[in-house]
């Protein structure tokens, strides 16, 4: 699920051309260190965007040092790239990792923008959206290291579904940064995970995937389950929804003020 932005409103209400946004993206992503192929469906492809954005890396703070460790001590270095992306005019910040979820409110609050950290964000709002007696049901790219606090972080109850894809070559490939790995072996894991997922869990009604890596993988998974899927995508595109309206909201005073 892409959402996409009218370029020729937004420089409307702007009074910049379509160029200038296009060289000024509204979303900053904060990009882990990583070598991986970023395939289209991952959050750190551009072209899974029907949006601009602008990616910095932030040195060192490799999937392993995020996912297999404590991602607070990573604080300092975030908030020092997100503040470079705010100075180049960017007005919200993303990130490539759901485990970031823990440093969302530090970064936001240094850099005095909105924060998107992790997919996770999404299961309040999509929980109250399910029929009655439905969950939402969560894929990580490890169980083992998904812990309470990261799942209080993004407001997500304990007591949801989770599964986890330990172990099988697409986390190992991503968690140990290697520089291949094999789209169609990822497949085939997301699906058969999330099948094991909502035979054990009947009371699923969508599917949230928790790894920024896992997206490519969402049209399978859906046609899998027979459940809507949600990923860091969805929760991008609204929130970058929310940044041009922001952004115009202003503008769009003065204009009715001169009626």
């Amino acid at each position: 699920m892409r959402g996409r932005v009218d370029l020729a409103y937004l420089s409307l209400w702007l009074g910049i051309g379509k160029a200038e946004i296009m060289s000024h993206p509204l979303l900053g992503i904060l990009m882990l260190d990583t070598q991986f192929p970023r395939i289209l469906g991952d959050v750190g492809n551009p072209r899974s965007f029907d949006f601009p954005v602008v990616y910095r890396t932030v040195p060192g703070a490799t999937p392993e040092a995020i996912v297999l460790n404590d991602p607070r001590v990573w604080i300092d270095a975030f908030i020092e790239v997100g503040q470079s992306l705010v100075a180049e005019g960017c007005r919200g910040l993303a990130t490539t990792c759901g485990f970031l979820t823990l440093v969302r409110d530090e970064v936001s609050q240094a850099c005095g923008v909105p924060v998107a950290a992790s997919s996770l964000e999404q299961v309040k709002a999509l929980a109250q959206r399910l029929p009655k007696g439905k969950v939402p049901g969560i894929l990580t790219i490890s169980q083992s290291s998904l812990s309470p606090a990261h799942l209080a972080a993004g407001e997500v109850p304990e007591d949801l579904p989770i599964q986890g894809v330990d172990g099988g070559a697409f986390a190992t490939a991503i968690l140990g940064n290697h520089v291949t790995f094999d789209p169609a072996t990822a497949s085939k894991e997301m699906v058969l995970a999330a099948q094991n997922l909502c035979t054990r869990h009947p009371e699923i009604g969508a599917l949230v995937l928790e790894c920024t890596n896992m997206p490519p993988y969402a049209a399978e998974i859906e046609a899998a389950t027979d459940l809507p899927v949600y990923s860091i995508l969805t929760h991008l595109n609204q929130f970058h929804s929310t940044l041009v309206q922001q952004a115009t909201m202003p503008y769009s005073r003065n204009a009715r003020s001169d009626l």
